[in-house]
This record gives structure tokens, sequence and C-alpha cells, in this order.
């Protein structure tokens, strides 16, 4: 046991930025190796169209990163977010990482923590959430899979611009975690003390009084200027980091 657990979200990786890419890596090959696990929770990529896709020159180095990793005994876990939502077994078998639900409770170091990518809790974006409930029906993907590679990245493309365009006129309020989708998450899960996701892109930590319980809620950065993660100790101390990118 090395005695930490590392926590990452929201890197977006992309041909596009190729030195946010090269900062994982290296992240991995200098931190990652010295922690007991790894927690990816969601939108490790910029967008995933298919577990196809990953044999290409830009996705290999981190395939087989991902792999060098849990060769060496460090546990990946990795969670679905919205960008990234179609990595299946493939993936997990080429990389070794585990894929977990979305939200997922588990015991790290005897404290119940509660795991989330965080998009699913921002319900004030209705516009968002009527496309989130489409995508991820079982239909849905199986006939967006049936397309060929080049057809799922042109529509991956266009729903990207649509995106944008729409997110430029939406209130910043209404993109963040509803409080009441919450505490009703919280009591869902019988009161974790800890509570950490990414998705929002608002590094933070907030403390919330649900029904008399406390729960300590982390929010993870992203990684678009600059690196970030959160560590968790074995003796319970909890610290977020920032690395160059």
């Amino acid at each position: 046991m090395q005695g930490n657990t590392l926590f990452i979200s929201d890197l977006h990786l992309c041909e596009s930025r190729p030195h946010i890419t090269s900062a994982f890596l290296r992240w991995l090959a200098e931190v990652a190796t010295k922690a007991d696990a790894l927690y990816i929770l969601g939108d490790f990529f910029e967008y995933w169209a298919g577990d196809d896709a990953m044999f290409d020159d830009f996705h290999q180095p981190i395939i087989q990163a991902l792999q060098q990793l849990t060769q060496l005994q460090t546990q990946v876990f990795f969670m679905h977010g919205n960008r990234d939502f179609l990595i299946r077994e493939c993936f997990s078998k080429a990389t070794g990482a585990q894929l977990i639900g979305d939200p997922t409770l588990t015991q790290i170091y005897g404290r119940q923590v509660l795991l989330s990518h965080g998009d699913a809790l921002c319900t004030d974006d209705v516009q968002y959430m009527a496309f989130r409930a489409q995508v991820r029906q079982p239909a849905w993907q199986e006939d967006f899979l049936n397309q060929t590679l080049p057809q799922r990245q042109a529509f991956i493309q266009q729903a990207r611009t649509k995106s944008e365009q729409e997110k430029s006129t939406k209130m910043a309020s209404i993109m963040d975690v509803n409080e009441q989708a919450l505490e009703n998450l919280v009591r869902e899960y019988d009161y974790p003390p800890v509570f950490i996701h990414g998705h929002t892109h608002r590094p933070n930590r907030h403390v919330h009084h649900v029904d008399a319980h406390v729960c300590e809620r982390y929010v993870l950065g992203d990684w678009y200027e600059q690196g970030s993660y959160l560590k968790l100790k074995a003796d319970g101390t909890m610290m977020a980091v920032t690395i160059e990118a």
C-alpha cells in the first residue's frame, strides 16, 4: 500500500491540445505510479466515437500508458462522462481499467466516498438533460455504433459545434449542480461524508448539511490551462494539487 488514491476528470484529451496529453503522460509516470488507485471520473477524452477509434496514433500512447500503470499494480477505475460515455469493454481490456457506474459509492481507507461525473446533477439545464437522456438509451447507442467510424465522428463534430453555440447563450448558473438534485443523491446513498465529482470545471470544496448530516463535496478541475488532481491519503487527508501543463 502506497497510502494515497488519486482522482481526476475533465482532461478532454484531444489532438488539438498535445501539451495536455504530454502533461498527463508525464503525470502518470511521475505521480500515479506511486498511488494505490486512480479514479478517472469522466470526460477523459474530448470525445469518444467508439472503441474501434482507439487504435490510431493519437490514442495508442494513452492506452499503452494506462496499461503500464495497471501492470505496476496501481488500480485504475474509469467512469463515463458526457464526452466519452461510449467507452466499452475493449478499452477496459486494453488498459486494464475497471469501468464503474455513475454514481458509485465505494469505501477508500475506511471512508465512504460517493463518486460521480456530475452532469446528471445539472438539472436546471433542461436542454442538456433531454439530450443526455436520449444518447444514454441502449437503443440509441446501438444504432449509433452501427454506423461507420467517419459517420460517427462527423455527427460528434456537429453535436459539439451545436453545444458550444447553445452554451454561449445560457446563464452560467444553470450549468452548475442543482442543490436539490445534490441533496436527493446524498439521501439516496445514505449520507456519504465525502462526494467527489467533475463536469462543471469549477474546482472547489463545499460543505453541505443535509438532514443533520455533513457531506464534503470536492469538485475536480479541468485540464485546459493546467493539470489538477485530488489526492486522498490513507490518513484521511484530502489535498487538491495543480500541475503545469
